[in-house]
């Protein structure tokens, strides 16, 4: 009889501390409900990330599990801010349900140095469209046979790896003589990250006139 009783002011206690009633908890997740949805929808967004088109950058052999990224959606859908070197998730221009994620090497006016299998070896950026490719170049399907992207499709940029445990942070590709990163790489491996970013950026030519901070590009 006494353990029930001390059992039935446990319970009274864990209401109380509660703040309210559990039949008040409920509208007030329902208040609440279409706050998360709108700062999912329109704000921060986590994506699972799959495949080996952004490998060593993303998903590399060494991580067994696979990359969860935070993507910022407010700055694209509202601002319009994306620039050569952000690693953004497009709406596939051949599949509207399926999402790509790829790194924007030129934006419009810039002049690409294409790779196989475009048929061009160079191509101008039209206006509102961006170039973008896979950090692997030999496992990617990207505006080398897609063709410019329009700006349109961008749907959000990285902003941090969320997981796995060991490489949460920000992508960044090393500078100068970095020889830590966020990710724990080799000595070997940053410098390998330094050259692919040289070498990406020598095949663009940057438009000679200064495009406008708008709603294409930042």
């Amino acid at each position: 009889m006494a353990f029930a009783t001390w059992l039935s002011r446990l319970r009274i206690g864990r209401n109380a501390s509660s703040g309210a009633p559990r039949s008040r908890r409920i509208p007030t997740l329902i208040l609440w409900s279409p706050l998360a949805l709108a700062f999912g929808n329109y704000f921060y967004t986590v994506k699972l990330i799959s495949g080996r088109s952004m490998q060593p950058t993303l998903n590399p052999d060494s991580s067994l599990w696979r990359d969860f990224g935070l993507f910022d959606m407010f700055s694209i859908r509202s601002r319009h801010e994306y620039q050569r070197g952000d690693i953004v998730a497009i709406v596939s221009p051949e599949n509207p349900r399926r999402m790509i994620v790829k790194r924007i090497l030129a934006v419009e006016g810039d002049t690409v140095r294409t790779l196989p299998p475009h048929p061009d070896p160079e191509v101008r950026v039209p206006d509102g469209h961006v170039w973008v490719e896979g950090d692997d170049s030999f496992h990617t399907d990207d505006s080398n046979r897609l063709g410019p992207i329009p700006a349109a499709l961008i749907e959000s940029k990285l902003v941090c790896i969320l997981w796995p445990f060991n490489r949460i942070g920000r992508v960044t590709v090393p500078a100068g003589e970095t020889l830590n990163s966020v990710h724990n790489w080799t000595r070997q491996s940053v410098q390998d990250a330094i050259e692919r970013d040289k070498w990406r950026k020598s095949r663009v030519t940057k438009s000679s006139h200064r495009v406008p901070r708008g709603p294409h590009v930042y």
